[in-house]
C-alpha cells in the first residue's frame, strides 16, 4: 500500500509542476496592453521621423508607406501591425494609425 500511496504523491507532483512551468511560461511570453501601447508608438514614431527625414531631403512627404521602406530603410512587421498611413498633401505630416492584430504572442 506505501507503493501506492507513494506513486500517487509522485503524479501529483508531476502534474502540479507541469502545471507551475506552464504558468512560467505563460506569464514570461504574455503582451500587456500597456506593452502593446508602448509598440504602437514606438513605431508610429520611427514612421514619422522616417516620412519627416524625406521631407527634409526631398521638399515632400512621401506618398506612401512602401517609398519609406524602398528609399528610407523603414521595415514594418505587418504581420503583427496594421499601418494606416494617409497623406493628405505633400507639404503637410501624413497621419499615421498603428494598430496591433494580436499576431505571436
Amino acid at each position: 500500500m506505501q507503493i501506492i500511496r507513494d506513486h500517487k504523491f509522485i503524479t501529483a507532483c508531476v502534474i502540479l509542476a507541469i502545471i507551475m512551468i506552464g504558468l512560467v511560461f505563460h506569464a514570461a511570453f504574455a503582451v500587456s496592453p500597456e506593452d502593446i501601447q508602448d509598440r504602437e508608438n514606438a513605431i508610429k514614431e520611427t514612421i514619422q521621423e522616417r516620412a519627416l527625414q524625406c521631407y527634409v531631403i526631398e521638399n515632400a512627404y512621401p506618398e506612401s508607406l512602401a517609398y519609406l521602406e524602398e528609399n528610407y530603410g523603414l521595415t514594418v512587421n505587418k504581420e503583427d501591425y496594421l499601418i494606416v498611413y494617409d497623406l493628405f498633401a505633400e507639404n503637410q505630416p501624413p497621419q499615421i494609425k498603428v494598430i496591433y492584430q494580436g499576431g505571436k504572442q
